[in-house]
């Protein structure tokens, strides 16, 4: 009994010990929970200034040195870009300005005097619309949107959206945001206080009116039914088809026909 208590102990100790050890995430869990936002997902927002994202490619040369510092790397799964002398350098979510100041500092150990210029290629943003809407999915960030013109462009079904209960969600692992917004403020109101900007990679969500909810309830009960009378149904039909033809082809042979 006390040899086992004894390696209860060790065990418990052992677990807490491998509870303790935080490991450092590699660059597909950072894809995934990046600790600056969600995914692809910066701090900056699209509609004050461009930042670089994942994909996007970061164009640098040196007017000084032009043809020792000079060259082109694109932004990878973890934020960071590979540049010649300095190694990686995080450079997601910084604007132009703020990666030209990062490269000069990163090659002031290399360089006394640089003047870096940056050009910075981005694939765009984007934000994702659901619901009962004609448009759904992925669609292009103009850079300047709000949830307004959003939903209106993604023509909103007259017959089942909810227009009074759209959610404007902003996806992230530390700080997740659920705005609400209801078009009714702003026709014929026009009251504008909600309607929120829409920033990149945000999800926005039409939710169907009560009326709607109970017609998609009533459709998933009698689903199955239906799949049932239809193939019921599609098999009656089959026999019935059969015999027809076979009478037929019975009765043109009486009458000297043939196929």
């Amino acid at each position: 009994m006390p040899h086992r208590l004894v390696l209860l102990v060790l065990l418990a100790l052992l677990g807490v010990a491998g509870c303790n050890s935080v490991s450092q995430p590699g660059k597909r869990e950072l894809q995934y929970m990046n600790p600056r936002g969600f995914g692809i997902k910066y701090f900056n927002n699209p509609e004050e200034e461009n930042y670089a994202t994942l994909g996007d490619t970061v164009v640098f040369f040196d007017t000084l040195h032009p043809e020792e510092l000079a060259g082109n790397a694109k932004v990878d799964i973890d934020g960071t870009v590979l540049l010649p002398e300095v190694g990686n350098v995080h450079l997601a979510g910084l604007t132009r300005s703020e990666i030209e100041a990062r490269l000069t500092e990163r090659y002031s150990v290399y360089y006394e005097e640089t003047d870096i210029v940056v050009d910075l290629k981005t694939k765009g943003k984007v934000y994702f619309v659901m619901g009962e809407v004609g448009k759904t999915g992925e669609q292009k960030h103009p850079g300047d949107l709000t949830v307004f013109q959003a939903v209106l462009r993604a023509k909103p079904d007259e017959q089942s959206a909810n227009t009074g209960r759209i959610l404007l969600i902003r996806p992230d692992p530390v700080d997740p945001v659920i705005l609400r917004f209801n078009m009714k403020d702003m026709v014929p109101g026009g009251d504008s206080s909600f309607n929120y900007q829409v920033l990149a990679y945000d999800i926005i969500y039409v939710p169907p009116t009560m009326l709607a909810e109970f017609a998609y309830f009533l459709r998933s009960l009698l689903f199955p039914v239906e799949e049932v009378l239809r193939g019921v149904g599609g098999a009656l039909l089959g026999v019935g088809g059969r015999r027809s033809f076979r009478r037929g082809r019975r009765n043109n042979n009486d009458f000297g026909g043939g196929f």
